[in-house]
């Protein structure tokens, strides 16, 4: 039986209620090509900062890698004892390649983990809202290219007040997504930090290389 991180503070196993409570794999696997991303990226950089082997990093790579095959695959077997997608993946690779899966946590704290996973989630996640809203907004000129001689009744309080072109009124809602597009954009210049080294909050006695993680994960800019 898995062993938890606090296992050596009690007698008892967790109670099972406690477990299901505390559980978050059941939504957080949809991290998980974040988190063999981020996996893949740091193995390469210890490997490169000479804290790993060179065939350690690429026992690790090709480990990550059949991972994420077993998991869009429907293969691979998610255990609630393991209570998160980075701990699931972690401990599948142990199983997979032996003790040198457990290296690739050198230097690396499941706080920066996490919040790496989420980064990269949300960054992709923005592309693809900013890219709906570009389709859109494209509609709506569309729209009012087709219906350019319409002439509509425009409202104040309620009451008409005045005729206005149909195409002008959609215009506003043009204008109107034009700015929720570069309200994505600053949010996305805003998570587009690099968190990864930065640990539980004290960084490592490690000798890591965070420029090579961000130019490996394309992030402009590191905390």
């Amino acid at each position: 039986m898995y062993k938890k991180p606090w296992g050596g503070r009690f007698k008892k196993q967790t109670d099972k209620l406690m477990e299901k409570f505390s559980t978050s794999v059941d939504y957080d696997r949809k991290l998980y090509a974040e988190d063999i991303e981020g996996g893949i990226a740091h193995a390469k950089m210890l490997s490169r900062s000479s804290i790993i082997k060179k065939s350690e990093a690429d026992k690790i790579i090709s480990g990550l890698n059949s991972i994420k095959k077993e998991i869009e695959n429907g293969k691979f077997p998610f255990r609630e004892e393991f209570e998160d997608i980075h701990l699931n993946i972690e401990k599948r690779l142990i199983e997979k390649i032996g003790a040198v899966g457990g290296k690739l946590h050198t230097a690396r704290s499941r706080n920066d983990q996490v919040l790496l996973d989420e980064k990269l989630y949300l960054r992709k996640q923005i592309a693809e809202i900013r890219r709906l809203l570009k389709k859109f907004a494209l509609n709506i000129i569309r729209l009012c290219e087709y219906n350019s001689d319409i002439i509509i009744p425009f409202y104040t309080h309620l009451q008409r007040a005045q005729p206005v072109y149909l195409s002008h009124y959609l215009l506003s809602y043009f204008e109107m997504i034009k700015r929720d597009r570069q309200r994505m954009q600053d949010c996305l210049a805003r998570l587009n930090v690099l968190p990864l080294g930065a640990g539980a909050g004290a960084g490592t006695s490690f000798p890591i290389d965070r420029k090579l993680l961000a130019k490996l994960l394309h992030f402009p800019e590191v905390y």
